[in-house]
C-alpha cells in the first residue's frame, strides 16, 4: 500500500494535514508537479520561479529525513498525478486545497480520474483559516467590506497546528520512480539573473520561516503597529514570501502571536489584522475568479486607463543588467511605465521602492501602495499593467492578494480604497522616511545634480484623475 502527497503551496512538513495522513498509511510518495499546461493556470512570474526552485530543493532535503522521496514531474495537474498514481500503485492520494477557481477545476478532474481507478482521494485545509464557504454574511453572501469580515472571523475557532509525522522506520519501501530533474525545468532565468539577486536576501525554506517567526515574535512585535509603517527600519515581518509558499502556515502564525506577552498584543493584533486582510482576498477571488483581469466594481470599466505600447510583465532593457547601474536605468527609460519600473520617476520614495523590489523580490508594504497609487492616477495607467509587474518580480506574489490589493489601491475593488485618496510621495517621504533613510538606500543619487525631474506634475496629474473619475461616474 502507497499513498502519495500532492505538494502545491505547501511546502512544509509541519501542520500539513495531507503529508501527515499519508505517512499514517504507510510507505509515502510526495509529489509536485509544475503545471503550466491547465487551463486558466497562471504562470509563475520570474522571481517566484526562482523562490520555488530553492524551496524544493530544501523540501526535497527535509522529506528524505522522513524516508518520503519527492518526484517532480511536469505536465497538466490531473494528468500527471493519476500517471503517477498507476506508477506507484497508489491506494491513495492526499491534498491540501486550493482555492483559485483553476486550480479548483484541476482538483475536480484529478479527484474524478482517480476515483474511477480505486483510489482514495482526500482533501484538507491548510492555507486558510477559514475556508470561503464557511464564513458569509447574515445573507448569505460573501463579504465584500472587510472589516465586517474580520471582526467575524478573529471571533471564530482557529484550530491549533498539527505536528510533524513521525520517520517512516526503516524508511519508505516504495523503491525508485521516475521523475525529472529539479535543474531541469529551468526555473532559475538567466535575463534577467534573478538568482544572483535573490540568493543575497533570502533563503527559501520551512527552518528560515521558523527563524523569521521566531525574530519577529520576539521584540520586533511589540513596535510592530507603528513600526511597520517606516520603510527605512526593520518594522515588518518579512514572513510574506514563507506564508505565500505555505513554509509556515496561518494557523501557526495565529497562535503564534495570540499566545505573546501582554505588551506585544497591540503589535500582534495588528499583524492578525493582516492574515485577515490575505484571508479576505482569498475570499474574493473564490467568488471572483477574474480578480486579476476584471474590474471588481464595473463602473471603472469605463475609466480611461493608459496602456503602455510595451506589453505589462516584460522587463524593459533599463532593468537586464544585474545590479542595475541607476544613472543607466534613468538614462534608458524613455517610456513612462519603464521609468516607472526602473525607479527613474525623479519622485525619490517611488523610485525606491521600484528599485527594493528589483534588488530583493520584495518592497516595503506602504510603498506597495505609494507606488501603485501613483501609477494608476498620477500616470493613469490600467492597475493590470502594475499587477503584472508586481506577478513578475515579487517573490511572494500570489493569485489572490496581488490583484486585490491593486485594485484596492486602484479603487475598483471590493471595499476599495476612494478613488480620491491619491497617495502623494513628497508627503508620504516626509511622514514616513523623515530621516531619509530609505531614500539614501535605494536612490543615493536623489539630491545630486543629473537626478530627473518627476515625470508627473502630481498635483495636476491629480486634478486630471478626479476629473476622469467624476466623468466616469457620470457615463
Amino acid at each position: 500500500m502507497t499513498s502519495i502527497v500532492w505538494f502545491r503551496d505547501d511546502l512544509r512538513i509541519a501542520d500539513n494535514p495531507a503529508l501527515l495522513a499519508a505517512a499514517a498509511d504507510g510507505p509515502a510518495v510526495a509529489a509536485y508537479i509544475l503545471d503550466e499546461e491547465s487551463a486558466g493556470i497562471r504562470p509563475l512570474g520570474g522571481a517566484a520561479r526562482w523562490w520555488l526552485h530553492r524551496a524544493l530543493a530544501v523540501l526535497r532535503r527535509d522529506l528524505a529525513g522522513l524516508g518520503i522521496d519527492l518526484v517532480l514531474r511536469r505536465g497538466p495537474g490531473a494528468s500527471a498525478i493519476a500517471a503517477l498514481s498507476r506508477d506507484v500503485a497508489a491506494t491513495a492520494v492526499y491534498w491540501n486545497r486550493r482555492y483559485g477557481h483553476p486550480e479548483r477545476t484541476v482538483d475536480a478532474q484529478a479527484k474524478k480520474a482517480l476515483r474511477e481507478t480505486g483510489v482514495h482521494v482526500e482533501s484538507f485545509q491548510a492555507s486558510l483559516l477559514h475556508e470561503p464557504w464557511t464564513l458569509q454574511t447574515g445573507q448569505g453572501g460573501h463579504y465584500r467590506v472587510f472589516t465586517p469580515m474580520w471582526n467575524r472571523l478573529r471571533d471564530m475557532d482557529i484550530r491549533h497546528p498539527l505536528g510533524r509525522p513521525c520517520p517512516a522506520p526503516g524508511g519508505g519501501d516504495v523503491g525508485p520512480i521516475e521523475g525529472d530533474e529539479l535543474d531541469d525545468w529551468g526555473l532559475v532565468d538567466t535575463s534577467p539573473d534573478w538568482s544572483s539577486k535573490l540568493d543575497r536576501h533570502w533563503v527559501p525554506g520551512e527552518d528560515e520561516a521558523w527563524k523569521a517567526v521566531q525574530e519577529f515574535t520576539g521584540e520586533a512585535v511589540q513596535d510592530y503597529a507603528e513600526g511597520h509603517d517606516v520603510p527605512g527600519i526593520r518594522g515588518t515581518s518579512r514572513l510574506s514570501p514563507y506564508l505565500r509558499w505555505g513554509h509556515v502556515s496561518p494557523f501557526q502564525l495565529w497562535h503564534a502571536l495570540s499566545r505573546g506577552p501582554a505588551d506585544a498584543q497591540a503589535g500582534a493584533q495588528a499583524f492578525l489584522r493582516q492574515l485577515g486582510w490575505r484571508e479576505f482576498c482569498w475570499h474574493l477571488l473564490y467568488h471572483h475568479p477574474d480578480l486579476a483581469a476584471q474590474n471588481l466594481r464595473p463602473a471603472f470599466d469605463r475609466f480611461p486607463w493608459r496602456w503602455p505600447d510595451r506589453p505589462a510583465g516584460e522587463t524593459p532593457d533599463a532593468l537586464r543588467g544585474d545590479p542595475v547601474a541607476p544613472e543607466r536605468a534613468l538614462a534608458a527609460a524613455a517610456e513612462p511605465v519603464d521609468a516607472w519600473k526602473a525607479g527613474a520617476t525623479g519622485l525619490p520614495l517611488v523610485d525606491a521602492g521600484m528599485r527594493e523590489l528589483w534588488e530583493t523580490g520584495w518592497m516595503h508594504n506602504r510603498v506597495r501602495m505609494l507606488v501603485a497609487s501613483f501609477l494608476t492616477k498620477n500616470m493613469g495607467v490600467h492597475w493590470r499593467v502594475g499587477e503584472q509587474w508586481f506577478w513578475e518580480t515579487l517573490v511572494d506574489a500570489d493569485e489572490a492578494s496581488n490583484p486585490a490589493n491593486w485594485q484596492w489601491v486602484a479603487g475598483s475593488g471590493a471595499d476599495a480604497s476612494p478613488f480620491f485618496r491619491i497617495f502623494n510621495p513628497q508627503t508620504q517621504a516626509r511622514r514616513f522616511d523623515a530621516d531619509g533613510s530609505y531614500v539614501g538606500r535605494w536612490v543615493p543619487e536623489a539630491l545630486l545634480p543629473g537626478y530627473p525631474e518627476p515625470i508627473e506634475d502630481l498635483a495636476g496629474s491629480r486634478r486630471r484623475a478626479l476629473a476622469d473619475y467624476q466623468d466616469t461616474r457620470k457615463a
